[in-house]
């Protein structure tokens, strides 16, 4: 196979993972808002990490291969990526009540702001000016996207600026796991890495439901439950992820950071036409400024390196 067909099959993979994250941002996850938030993400974790048992279940051999350094990254990976970034961004999906959940996907677009300034402290890399240029702005614009031209109420728009909140640590959490993730990837394949971080986070979340008291939302699960598990399993949860593990070893940093842009981008048209909801102008300058910057972030910091 040439590598221009190999480019355009793992372009097309990355395309696919990004509008399968969009679609289960609006048109999925929100649909099992009838069940407890911390149930729902260990659930998210639980049925994908059996499911990979059924052919990565050979992982389990590399166990003895670890080392404490080992078990802590992909620990907190699991911590960040899977619990609390998916709790948070779980958490701001309900909040909203089907209502701003393209909102709360663009805002956790800013995650690669985070994960830079995280490289810098944990990483040593140096912090350029651009990036303070083009972070400025897509807070800037973030804010915009969130409220438009008025100031937020703190009674009225309550949900909302919990739901923001709550995507910005989701976005930091993600970020956060990006870094981590490079560390593991340097001893790990990358469905090693998925399969340890989906295993980790199941067991971490085990031990959250127990703690509060919701391992009975079994009981809770419906059949339409059921079919979104399983569904969010093999097409948005590790069905997209090992999609764009795929693709990215095919294509190009800023080819990915591109394709990527289908997330947010599909996440507007499914909220557009499932649950007919449109931002308005000020949030589609605003939705276009901060991508631009995310872009213009990802791009220069790749192309210096």
């Amino acid at each position: 196979m040439d590598k221009n067909k190999q480019r355009y099959i793992g372009a097309t993979a990355i395309i696919i993972a990004a509008t399968l994250w969009g679609f289960d941002g609006v048109v999925l996850t929100p649909r099992l808002y009838n069940l407890d938030v911390g149930f729902v993400v260990f659930m998210l974790h639980l049925v994908p990490f059996v499911l990979m048992n059924t052919f990565l279940f050979k992982e389990y051999k590399k166990l003895k291969e670890f080392t404490k350094a080992d078990f802590f990254v992909l620990s907190s990976i699991a911590f960040f990526g899977g619990a609390l970034g998916t709790l948070a961004i779980v958490k701001a999906l309900f909040l909203v009540n089907f209502q701003h959940l393209s909102v709360v996907v663009l805002l956790q677009k800013l995650q690669p702001i985070f994960a830079i300034i995280l490289a810098a402290i944990f990483l040593k890399e140096k912090i350029k000016k651009y990036f303070i240029f083009w972070a400025v702005i897509a807070v800037v614009a973030s804010y915009f996207l969130t409220f438009g031209f008025h100031l937020p109420h703190l009674e009225k728009d309550a949900d909302l600026i919990q739901a923001a909140l709550w995507a910005l640590v989701a976005a930091f959490s993600f970020g956060t796991s990006t870094v981590l993730s490079k560390k593991a990837l340097t001893r790990f394949p990358y469905y090693t890495t998925n399969f340890y971080r989906f295993g980790f986070t199941a067991v971490l979340m085990l031990f959250y439901v127990l703690f509060v008291g919701k391992l009975g939302e079994f009981e809770n699960v419906t059949k339409i439950n059921w079919m979104f598990f399983v569904i969010i399993a093999l097409t948005t949860g590790s069905g997209a992820i090992f999609l764009y593990y795929y693709g990215l070893n095919k294509v190009k940093a800023m080819v990915s950071t591109i394709c990527e842009l289908f997330f947010p981008i599909s996440a507007i048209l499914f909220d557009y036409f499932v649950n007919h909801h449109e931002l308005s102008p000020i949030q589609w300058v605003s939705a276009i400024v901060m991508i631009t910057a995310i872009v213009e972030i990802s791009y220069k910091r790749k192309k210096i390196r």
